[in-house]
């Protein structure tokens, strides 16, 4: 029998009426519903002496759309704008450069500020009574080309640029830095640049009493930031500790915590059995112990604790803190109190932001198409903007899969659903394949049980 690689299927003509992008089109409805469209707008005004034809509000929830969608560069939005029965009268490329290119200096603050107005209101109705945990972390960009102003080498041997971004442990992304490729991981100064910007777009609840010069008696919930071994400074926890937020923070290598290790190794009754993660299979052999009364912490604030674990060597084991043939050892410094197992799974979960970098190089952080170095801030807001739309989407819409899909599978199963254009007493519908796993959560969006 001869292989085949589809079906039998013919190819015929008079399929006009067919559309692609309608869950794009769900995600747009959505923007306009939570008002980010209209935030959009009065974020960014229109400049000059005559009204815009496209407002700009509307271009920018477009280009939000081509970014979900996987586009990387203006020019995509021409897909767009070849559905207009379902996004209108989309503005062409050109007009979207000049809008990214004519915000300035001020773009990421005015364009994640509007993200912050939406966030306010969805997360009125939230539980504040458990802490509120951000993870900062810095991931590298490659860019191709000697041309774009800031792109410089980093410390991998390649060359782009180094932002730093800030989320919450959920993942919803908050601030984005924009960085040349030789900033270094370990600056404290845009550690704490990026902290507080992110506070600043949290609500009004959340971030009461964490702001620079904050009376810590307004705070209404405690706040916690979790970073990697390149914010294991005493200076960036006394700057937490001023902004009364909380720290846990990868510890490094230094004789004194090697010492405290090797005086904990004939102490078996220190060491507890650590507590499993969640989704986590099978309970591992690894062990936590508080091993403070063991350490000298000069220049650390006050209550500081170290908290070190150790699990059986595996291969692709990854550097520890105290040479072992049997343990390979990882701890981590936090002025938090509660049980050592506890927040030895807590902190492990930072590793969560590796997952919520990789969803923002796959929604527009991977490449940077602009020269000009504040377009590509902006470049880089959008798409901060754009992930924390479609979080937003998935957290209130979807159920089930697809409620924590990552933006391929999105592409691939919802935001490029096909549909034919009905109409029907003035009203145009949109028909969808009912057997779908994409068109069964759209139509459970519009038709509610």
């Amino acid at each position: 029998m001869k292989p085949t690689s589809v079906t039998n299927a013919q190819l015929t003509g008079g399929g006009d009426r067919v559309v692609w992008g309608a869950g794009l089109f769900a995600l747009g409805r959505f923007a306009d519903r939570v008002g980010l469209t209209e935030a959009l707008s009065a974020a960014v005004p229109a400049r000059g002496e005559r009204a815009p034809v496209h407002d700009r509000g509307a271009v920018l929830v477009h280009a939000l759309l081509v970014l979900a969608g996987g586009g990387e560069a203006c020019t995509d939005i021409e897909y767009l704008r070849a559905q207009r029965e379902l996004f209108g009268e989309v503005a062409s490329d050109s007009t979207l450069y000049r809008t990214l290119t004519g915000l300035g200096p001020g773009g990421p603050e005015a364009l994640m500020g509007a993200a912050a107005a939406v966030r306010e209101r969805l997360w009125a109705g939230r539980d504040r009574g458990r802490p509120l945990v951000v993870d900062v972390d810095s991931t590298l960009v490659e860019i191709h080309s000697e041309n774009k102003e800031g792109a410089a080498p980093h410390f991998k041997g390649g060359y782009g640029f180094h932002p730093m971004v800030c989320s919450t442990a959920d993942g919803e992304p908050l601030w984005v830095k924009q960085r040349p490729g030789n900033a270094a991981a370990n600056d404290i100064a845009d550690h704490l640049e990026v902290i507080d910007a992110a506070v600043s777009m949290l609500p009004c609840p959340d971030a009461a009493g964490h702001r620079p010069g904050d009376d810590s008696e307004l705070a209404q919930r405690s706040l916690v930031v979790r970073i990697d071994a390149a914010g294991c400074s005493a200076k960036l926890a006394k700057g937490l500790r001023d902004r009364n937020i909380g720290f846990m923070v990868s510890a490094r290598s230094t004789p004194g915590i090697q010492a405290a290790i090797r005086g904990a190794l004939g102490d078996p009754g220190r060491w507890h059995n650590a507590a499993k993660r969640p989704r986590q299979r099978k309970p591992g052999r690894a062990q936590v112990a508080d091993l403070t009364d063991l350490v000298d912490l000069p220049g650390w604030p006050a209550r500081t604790r170290l908290i070190v674990r150790r699990e059986p060597l595996h291969p692709g084991a990854q550097r520890s803190l105290f040479g072992s043939d049997n343990y390979r050892y990882w701890g981590f410094l936090t002025d938090r109190t509660g049980d050592t197992a506890q927040l030895d799974r807590l902190m492990r979960s930072h590793a969560d932001v590796e997952n919520a970098i990789c969803r923002l190089k796959d929604s527009g952080l991977a490449r940077m198409p602009f020269t000009d170095w504040h377009a590509n801030s902006a470049w880089a807001a959008l798409a901060m903007t754009g992930l924390a739309l479609v979080g937003w989407f998935q957290t209130r819409c979807l159920t089930g899969t697809l409620r924590r899909a990552a933006p391929k599978r999105l592409r691939w199963q919802l935001w490029h659903l096909p549909a034919v254009v009905c109409h029907s007493a003035r009203r145009v519908l949109l028909r969808l394949p009912q057997q779908h796993p994409g068109a069964r959560a759209l139509l459970a969006i519009a038709h509610p049980r």
